[in-house]
């Protein structure tokens, strides 16, 4: 019943986003590809963090692996893109395995700095060897829309619809493993390892595999993004792509796969209306260029003031829906500070 739950969504957000693709511009196309990307990104950030809980700053690159796997393979093998999507989640699921070892031995800022170690050094080292991966210049990436919708079907609704289709995919698989007995152990891991060890969960292949499924989605993400972009380059995946990442799941909401829609629409479309607006008030060159880094700090700080739970959060508290207990990291400190019901009634008897 889960998953027929799922689809039925998935089945009406595809109507939504078709009709919203044919009305709209084809810029309005190319954005809803780009919030498509993050979507995938943060939805696997989003399992990483608010499901095991553990911490990373590197899924950028995990982007960047799926992107050039993406870029390699349609270059050296020509193969199509239905294979391109899930070789690149393949290939990034990989390297997954070997961060998710040595994470498992990690916690908190250490997991933290490793990882974003991972995120620095990996587009330094695709300019080391130019001849495999272009340099500075990268590799491009073509893809035309199929015969069969005519010549002068637009490009960029190809794109579109191919992206948006890929991440409903995504979340609908997210959502059902959510709902599964490995999400169940994820959050028993999440909200106490010592607790989940002694129940039998193998707690370190546990994170290994949380690390691999968020892995996977970031390659896939970033398959997408070499997809609509064209070109794959080492100025794509820097720092700031991972830090953009964290704070888009941050701001949807930690654990929840809708607030990794929130997120994303947050990610993608602040910056380009903060650009617009700075244009057009005679702003331009370095300032224009670091507004919309500012209003990422902006807005990350009013919703976690107003929404501390993020959007989604804010969003159920709104409707009077009662989150999943210990969603976020803010409630679980809140439950383990919490004394237990015999302390209560001790307190209450004397």
């Amino acid at each position: 019943m889960t998953m027929a739950r799922h689809v039925g969504a998935a089945l009406a957000a595809a109507v939504v986003i078709w009709a919203l693709s044919v009305s709209l511009s084809a810029f309005r196309d190319y954005q809803m590809a780009d919030v498509a990307v993050y979507v995938v990104a943060i939805a696997g950030l989003t399992v990483l963090i608010g499901q095991s809980g553990q911490i990373s700053l590197g899924n950028g690159a995990f982007m960047a692996i799926g992107a050039y796997a993406t870029a390699l393979l349609q270059l050296h093998l020509n193969w199509p893109l239905w294979a391109l999507f899930p070789a690149s989640a393949v290939i990034a699921s990989v390297a997954g395995v070997a961060v998710g070892v040595a994470a498992a031995r990690l916690r908190g800022p250490y997991l933290a700095g490793a990882t974003l170690l991972l995120a620095v050094a990996l587009p330094y080292f695709a300019t080391q060897f130019p001849g495999v991966f272009g340099g500075d210049q990268g590799l491009s990436v073509t893809v035309t829309a199929p015969a069969a919708l005519g010549a002068t079907f637009p490009p960029t609704r190809w794109l579109a619809w191919v992206n948006a289709a890929t991440a409903l995919i995504v979340l609908v698989l997210l959502a059902n493993l959510a709902r599964s007995r490995i999400g169940r152990s994820w959050r028993a891991v999440r909200d106490d390892e010592t607790a989940a060890a002694l129940a039998g969960l193998n707690v370190a292949r546990l994170r290994i595999l949380a690390f691999v499924v968020s892995a996977a989605c970031a390659g896939l993400a970033g398959a997408m993004l070499a997809v609509y972009s064209s070109q794959v380059s080492p100025g794509a995946f820097t720092v700031t792509l991972s830090i953009a990442l964290l704070t888009g799941a941050v701001i949807g909401g930690l654990g929840s796969l809708a607030g990794a829609l929130w997120g994303s629409l947050v990610v993608v479309l602040v910056p380009t209306y903060v650009t617009d607006v700075a244009t057009s008030h005679g702003l331009s060159g370095a300032v224009a260029a670091n507004i919309p880094v500012a209003a990422y700090g902006v807005v990350l700080i009013a919703v976690m003031l107003i929404f501390p739970e993020g959007i989604q959060g804010g969003l159920r508290r709104f409707w009077g829906i009662t989150p999943p207990a210990a969603t976020t990291p803010l409630t679980r400190l809140t439950l383990r500070r919490r004394p237990p019901a015999s302390e209560h009634q001790e307190e209450g008897t004397t």
